[in-house]
């Protein structure tokens, strides 16, 4: 199989990509809703999950998938009382269909303010 890395400049270091695309599979790595310069962008979870949703869209989008096609997503949240205004934020984002969903509650993320970090993974269908 074919395997396609399609990095979108927003990595925050060198070992990585955001999307990787094998096969009929995109893989979207943690995704957070800083900005190209490394600002976090939004004030609560709700507002940094709808930047970091914009952010798996458009890696979707480069991998030849949409939301229609996730099949599984890891959300990681720095407080569990987020938990329904990040899952309101991401059903805006959703159409018909509904991946497999794992939400975690961690001490801390990456960068300080971060609140929220999502990974996707997408099938394609035939």
């Amino acid at each position: 199989m074919k395997r396609q890395e399609l990095p979108d400049g927003t990595e925050i270091t060198g070992f990585y990509v955001r999307t990787v695309k094998v096969g009929p599979h995109v893989f979207v790595s943690g995704t957070t809703c800083l900005d190209p310069k490394g600002r976090v962008v939004g004030r609560n979870a709700a507002e940094q999950t709808r930047a970091t949703m914009k952010k798996i869209v458009a890696a979707l989008k480069r991998g030849g998938a949409d939301m229609d096609d996730i099949t599984r997503l890891v959300i990681y949240c720095t407080d569990i009382r987020d938990g329904e205004a990040i899952i309101g934020e991401i059903a805006r984002f959703q159409n018909k269909s509904r991946p497999a969903s794992t939400l975690v509650a961690i001490t801390a993320l990456a960068k300080p303010g971060l609140l929220v970090e999502i990974e996707a993974t997408a099938t394609i269908a035939d």
